[in-house]
């Protein structure tokens, strides 16, 4: 254990009396016993081979205090940075903590229920215990575990049997300076009923300059003919750590479609691990990571096909420049009872500069043997003809090459049903885009 690890061992006593649900002894049973674990192997290195290519010294050098404390209302200044979803349900959350401004999720359609962790604990405690911690882990759960431990708020959204809910769910999750020197341990839990239908927005923005840690873990289940289509973007300040965790459980003849967008942060990453415990799922994870200046974006995934029949379609793109670095680690594993599976994927690198670094690590772990599964990596750098061909016809070398970076991601948005979720997406990152210059990507 590091001095690190061992402080965070002599504050957790300390750090408990602020923690939701202390009157629930099934849920100090369940902190008690994940803080034991996270106690004894402590953060994960770079020996450990899932996070072999990325390095958490820099998150591991220091403390990081829980925010536990109300942090104020909403700066008066927040709504403009909160994409314009239309008649979105929206729960919003700062430096967080549920806050009541921003928020407009009173009118949700009979048979949905949107509410904080807070209300949840207090309101439905029972749903909580049967769908916290499920089995459905990571290899490594060490961010799982201290999320477990000190989780302090997020979102709990309930559709039942049936329920189609057309206007998308938004959790909107803002941090400013005021947070400085804390970590947001954030739990979303989204259950999607049986036949059920839904589109949910995750964004994460920070609007400062400080150091911060956001540790969020996304628990989903997509039960039986239920359609779940999940989007996500991740625009942290520039100091900040996001380490984020989505565990969905897919049933029989379900859809679930995600959509990941990274751009921001010190270090990010963003792991899904999507269990197909079905047949005839339809199952797709498709994302980008768009990297300039200094971070470290990591992308890791797996999806694991336990019964037959099944289809996974996963796509990932990232954008490197100046000195930044991106990580995309992709597992699919078919397991002997999965016959008939069919698993594609595919990661696609553009360097920007000589400095920008991709690490790509496609896997297949197959066990049966009627499936179709294939696997692909690039990384390239931007076409040297197509340069000159804009530049031939007047372009300026910056417009050359922001037009030809954006032909190579934008074409991944157009899939994304819901217009207004695609066009936020779509505006971050022309916001991204335009901040790059000729030279490799710094803005």
């Amino acid at each position: 254990m590091t001095q690190i690890g061992s402080a965070y061992i002599e504050r957790y006593p300390e750090w408990q009396n602020g923690l939701p649900g202390r009157n629930l002894a099934w849920l100090s049973e369940l902190r008690a016993d994940a803080f034991a674990r996270f106690a004894e192997r402590g953060f994960p290195t770079r020996k450990t081979e899932a996070w072999k290519y990325t390095n958490l010294a820099p998150l591991a050098k220091d403390v990081f205090a829980p925010q536990t404390a109300a942090s104020g209302k909403m700066p008066a200044t927040v709504p403009a940075h909160i994409p314009d979803l239309g008649t979105a349900h929206r729960i919003v959350f700062v430096n967080g903590r549920a806050e009541s401004d921003g928020s407009t999720h009173n009118a949700l359609p009979k048979g949905v229920r949107l509410m904080t962790l807070g209300e949840a604990l207090k309101e439905a405690p029972d749903l909580i215990a049967d769908h916290l911690a499920t089995d459905n882990k990571p290899e490594e759960p060490a961010f799982l575990d201290m999320n477990t431990a000190l989780m302090t708020e997020g979102a709990v959204l309930t559709i039942e049997p049936g329920v189609e809910l057309e206007a998308p769910v938004h959790l909107f999750f803002l941090t400013t300076d005021a947070a400085a020197r804390s970590a947001m341990h954030l739990r979303n839990l989204i259950m999607a009923g049986k036949g059920s239908a839904a589109t949910v927005f995750e964004s994460y923005l920070g609007t400062g300059k400080a150091e911060y840690w956001t540790n969020v873990v996304t628990e989903i289940r997509v039960e039986e003919k239920a359609r779940l289509h999940h989007h996500k973007l991740q625009s942290e300040g520039e100091a900040a750590y996001h380490i984020a965790m989505t565990l969905t459980k897919i049933e029989d003849h379900a859809t679930y479609d995600s959509f990941a967008m990274s751009l921001g942060g010190s270090l990010a990453r963003n792991e899904i691990r999507a269990l197909l415990d079905g047949s005839g799922i339809d199952c797709r994870l498709n994302g980008i990571n768009l990297a300039r200046q200094r971070p470290h974006l990591d992308t890791t995934t797996t999806i694991d096909h336990a019964k037959p029949g099944s289809t996974c379609n996963e796509t990932y793109k990232s954008v490197v420049g100046d000195h930044a670095e991106t990580v995309f680690q992709g597992k699919i594993i078919v397991r002997p009872d999965a016959q008939k599976t069919a698993a594609h994927q595919l990661n696609r690198n553009l360097l920007l500069s000589d400095e920008a670094q991709a690490n790509t690590k496609p896997e297949l772990r197959i066990h049966a043997d009627d499936v179709q599964c294939s696997h692909g990596a690039t990384v390239s750098e931007l076409d040297e003809q197509a340069l000159f061909y804009l530049r031939s016809r007047g372009l300026s070398e910056n417009a050359a090459r922001s037009l030809l970076t954006e032909a190579f991601v934008t074409e991944m948005l157009d899939d994304i049903e819901n217009i207004s979720i695609r066009e936020a997406l779509r505006h971050a990152m022309a916001d991204w885009l335009a901040g790059l210059s000729g030279t490799g990507g710094q803005a």
